[in-house]
C-alpha cells in the first residue's frame, strides 16, 4: 500500500498550499508597501550644501520610521511663490504629512492652514512661522547661535573695534533670530565695539551677497570684524575679504558649514563658524512627523543643537561628527 506522504495527490496538495501561502504573503507585503505613509519634505531651497545634508538626514529618518518622503523645494531661497506651490501640490496629492522649512514666517501661513483643514499635519523645521497650528518645531536655537558668534567675535577683538553684520533675507525667521542674538549680545557684553552697519541684506545667492560684502568693505576701510548669518553670506564675505586682500585685518565669524567654509576656517580665512546639525535636523523632523501620523505625542519644540567651531577644536571627535555627516550613505546623487 502506498504511503500517504508519497501519494501524488498529496504532493500536489502540498505544492498548491505552499503556492497559496507564498501568494498571500507577497500580497500582504505589497499591501504593506502601498500603505507606507508619504511625507512631503519641503526645504527652503535645494542648492546649498546645508539642504543636501538635511535631505540625507531626512532619508535616514524615513528609513528608521517606515515612511517614504517626497523631497521637493524651490531652487532659490527667495522664491516664496514656488514654495507655496509645492505645499499646494502636496495637499492635492493627499500626503499624510508635511515637513517644511518656511521661506517666510508669514507668506506660508495661508497654504499651511489649508493643509491643516485637509487633515494633513504639519511639522515646521529650521525656521519658524507665525502660526500655532504646527504639530512640532524642529530647529536650532538660532538666537543662541547668534549669541555664540557675538561672544567669539568680541573675544577675538578684545572688546573693541568696528564691526559689520550682514543680514540674509527679509522674512527669514531663523536668520533674523541669529542676527538679533548677535546684536543684543554685542550691545550687552561689548559696548565698546561699534556696529557700523547692520541693515544690509546679502540676498539668497552667493553672487548677491558677494556684491553687498564688496560694497561694505569698500565703504568701511577701517573695519575690524564681520558677521554673516548663514552659509551663502559667510562664503560671500570670505571670498570678498580674500579678493580685496583684507582677510589679514578683518576677522570673520560665520554661520553654517560646507566643504569650502571648513577649508576657509582651516586656512585662516574664517576665524570661527557657528555650526548647526542639519543631518540631525532632517532626521528628527521626519521621525517626529512619523510619530504624529501614528498618533503619538511629540514635543512642541525640538532643539537640534549648535556649536562654535574654531581652528582649535575642529578636529575633536564630536565636532567632526557634525562636520562630516554620512551624506553619501543616504543621498545617492
Amino acid at each position: 500500500m502506498q504511503s500517504l506522504t508519497t501519494h501524488p495527490n498529496f504532493r500536489r496538495s502540498i505544492l498548491v498550499l505552499a503556492s497559496l501561502v507564498l501568494i498571500a504573503s507577497l500580497g500582504a507585503f505589497s499591501a504593506q508597501e502601498k500603505t507606507r505613509p508619504m511625507i512631503a519634505v519641503i526645504p527652503k531651497g535645494t542648492t546649498h550644501e546645508f539642504w543636501k545634508t538635511v535631505h540625507a538626514g531626512a532619508l535616514k529618518g524615513a528609513s528608521e520610521s517606515g515612511v517614504d518622503i517626497l523631497w521637493k523645494g524651490p531652487a532659490r531661497e527667495d522664491d516664496r511663490d514656488d514654495q507655496i506651490k509645492v505645499v499646494e501640490s502636496s495637499v492635492s496629492r493627499k500626503v499624510q504629512g508635511i515637513v517644511i522649512a518656511p521661506l517666510d514666517e508669514q507668506a506660508l501661513v495661508p497654504c499651511l492652514k489649508e493643509a491643516a483643514t485637509a487633515k494633513i499635519p504639519v511639522v515646521v523645521f529650521d525656521s519658524g512661522i507665525k502660526w500655532d497650528g504646527r504639530s512640532s518645531f524642529v530647529a536650532t536655537d538660532n538666537r543662541r547661535g547668534g549669541m555664540l558668534a557675538a561672544e567669539e567675535l568680541g573675544r577675538i577683538l578684545a572688546g573693541k573695534g568696528k564691526v559689520v553684520m550682514m543680514r540674509y533675507v527679509e522674512g527669514s525667521a531663523s536668520t533674523s533670530l541669529r542676527e538679533d542674538g548677535f546684536l543684543s549680545t554685542m550691545k550687552e557684553k561689548f559696548p565698546a565695539i561699534q556696529i557700523v552697519s547692520s541693515d544690509q541684506y546679502g540676498g539668497a545667492t552667493v553672487d548677491s551677497a558677494y556684491r553687498v560684502a564688496e560694497n561694505l568693505l569698500n565703504r568701511f576701510t577701517d573695519l575690524d570684524g564681520l558677521y554673516a548669518p548663514n552659509e551663502s553670506t559667510t562664503y560671500a564675505c570670505m571670498k570678498a575679504l580674500t579678493d580685496l586682500k583684507r582677510g589679514d585685518k578683518v576677522h570673520l565669524v560665520g554661520f553654517d558649514a560646507s566643504e569650502k567654509l571648513v577649508a576657509g576656517l582651516r586656512a585662516g580665512s574664517i576665524d570661527a563658524l557657528v555650526v548647526q546639525n542639519p543631518f540631525r535636523m532632517g532626521e528628527l523632523a521626519v521621525t517626529t512627523m512619523a510619530k504624529v501620523i501614528r498618533g503619538e505625542s511629540v514635543p512642541k519644540d525640538v532643539d537640534t543643537g549648535c556649536t562654535l567651531v574654531t581652528r582649535t577644536n575642529i578636529d575633536e571627535p564630536a565636532i567632526r561628527t557634525v562636520l562630516e555627516p554620512p551624506i553619501a550613505q543616504w543621498l545617492k546623487e
